[in-house]
């Protein structure tokens, strides 16, 4: 049980498990604006199309007290299966994935490509003018490929949201 006086605040991974219905999603988003709870990240997409479940993957923060009562809250929605908390449930897997555009010519091009390598980012497009990069890492990882690249010549990001997977033999699908 949380201690309602800790006002530490942390971030937590939740994987919820949930029947691949319409509106499902929007329940969940209206669950977390509605009593003010911010969404750092948000992915969702089908894990068994025979059973049709699907895999929202939230990250979230506040203080133990919140985050139970956020987890309590989507344990409640019916078209819920099961809500996990990664993050306290042991060693897991989180990765994100982005596309970034950097435009440039000449030695910041070079550079560009170079610290890509550095990176392992892979170049995906590629015009005279412009580079197109998909990289999959931790956030911070992500983070900082992307602060290298600002003063290279950094145009446009896009990024997918954190997915997480908890390691060993348990598993949200049972």
């Amino acid at each position: 049980m949380p201690d309602p006086t800790d006002t530490t605040f942390r971030n937590a991974t939740i994987a919820v498990l949930v029947e691949n219905e319409a509106g499902i999603l929007a329940r969940v988003v209206g669950l977390f604006s509605g009593r003010g709870y911010n969404i750092e990240s948000l992915t969702v997409a089908p894990v068994d199309e025979n059973r049709r479940l699907s895999r929202i993957t939230i990250v979230t923060s506040g203080t133990d007290m919140v985050i139970e009562q956020i987890k309590a809250q989507l344990d409640r929605l019916v078209p819920v299966h099961k809500v996990s908390d990664l993050t306290l449930e042991g060693p897991h897997l989180a990765r994100e994935m982005m596309l970034i555009k950097v435009v440039g010519k000449g030695e910041n091009r070079m550079e560009a490509l170079r610290l890509a390598d550095a990176f392992r980012a892979r170049v995906v497009d590629a015009t005279t003018e412009s580079l197109v990069f998909e990289m999959t890492g931790a956030g911070e990882k992500l983070d900082a490929f992307i602060d290298l690249m600002r003063p290279i010549g950094l145009k446009e990001v896009s990024r997918t949201g954190v997915v997480a997977i908890a390691r060993g033999p348990s598993g949200l699908l049972a």
